[in-house]
């Protein structure tokens, strides 16, 4: 029984050139360019990780997510106009309220949006991933642990971002492969505490470590249901090779006033691919095809400009 192996064949000189050229079109439009800046770094990146000897292929388009960005665009100055002429009216107080309210209410959106569209838009071996959630369903579930979450001052925060982990990767197909999340709370929670207080107590070099336990258990706990057949995920990310990974990608970029970035983001793909399996009972040329086509990436655009990465 093999295990299907992930790989990344990305070069950071390449990927420099993708990102040189982008900057220079985003400049030059005033930043009208960034759609199609994000769609090229993500076809890029798609089609240079491999599993099982086939490439990824991510079918976004820079008009699709522009048409998002200007939805988004507009959202936020509606936003922000509220707010400042709230300000204006002096009433600062209540136009923050409002503001936070905002973005909060919007978070539940970005996500289910953000999971429809980028799946929705990558295949493998030609067959589309998607994405099944119910966005009421989804914002019930969120709001109700948000207000879990500050009743606990906050210590129910690592029940609820398994909560999320959990709706969205159960919500996720491939073709006709459907996935799985088994992570809990109070492990998640233990990892969380143990980790600050080591971290603390270290100095920060168990930082590192920490890190690990956090992509290990959140890879570990994915699982995929093919006919019944369940394929766990595998991740053997060690915290010394982290360590390793993150001191030399940090010297690159100190060194090279920040140019050294892209080869920073391949080195790090690499290794992240190369210590990421999936279980051998797999079969891949058995999956049909299942998902529908979703194009609006306003939920991607808005992710983007709250900083909030989804996958």
């Amino acid at each position: 029984m093999n295990d299907h192996k992930f790989y990344f064949h990305g070069e950071g000189a390449k990927l420099f050139g993708i990102v040189i050229v982008n900057l220079l079109l985003t400049l030059l439009t005033l930043g009208l360019y960034y759609p199609w800046a994000k769609a090229a770094i993500l076809q890029y990146m798609y089609k240079e990780t491999e599993l099982s000897g086939s490439r990824f292929t991510f079918h976004g388009t820079g008009k699709e997510m522009f048409k998002g960005f200007i939805k988004a665009v507009g959202i936020f100055v509606v936003i922000y106009g509220v707010l400042f002429g709230l300000t204006y009216l002096e009433m600062p107080v209540l136009g923050m309220i409002f503001f936070y309210l905002a973005i909060f209410g919007l978070l539940p959106f970005v996500i289910h949006g953000s999971m429809r569209y980028r799946l929705s838009r990558s295949s493998w071996k030609g067959i589309h991933f998607g994405y099944r959630g119910d966005l009421k369903e989804f914002s019930k579930k969120y709001y109700k642990d948000v207000l879990f979450s500050i009743l606990t001052l906050g210590i129910y925060g690592a029940w609820m971002t398994m909560n999320i982990r959990k709706y969205t990767v159960s919500h996720s197909r491939y073709g006709d492969v459907k996935f799985d999340f088994h992570g809990e709370g109070g492990r998640y929670f233990g990892i969380l505490v143990g980790g600050y207080i080591l971290s603390i107590i270290t100095l920060g070099i168990y930082s590192f470590w920490w890190m690990k336990d956090l992509i290990n258990y959140y890879y570990n706990n994915i699982e995929m249901d093919q006919n019944g057949t369940k394929i766990p995920f595998k991740s053997t990310i060690k915290g010394d090779g982290l360590f390793g990974l993150m001191i030399v990608n940090f010297l690159i970029v100190f060194f090279t006033l920040g140019l050294g970035a892209p080869w920073a983001q391949v080195r790090t793909m690499k290794y992240l691919c190369n210590h990421l399996f999936i279980g051998g009972e797999f079969d891949a040329n058995a999956v049909t095809q299942t998902e529908e086509e979703y194009k609006d990436a306003t939920g991607e655009d808005l992710g983007d400009m709250l900083d909030i990465g989804i996958i």
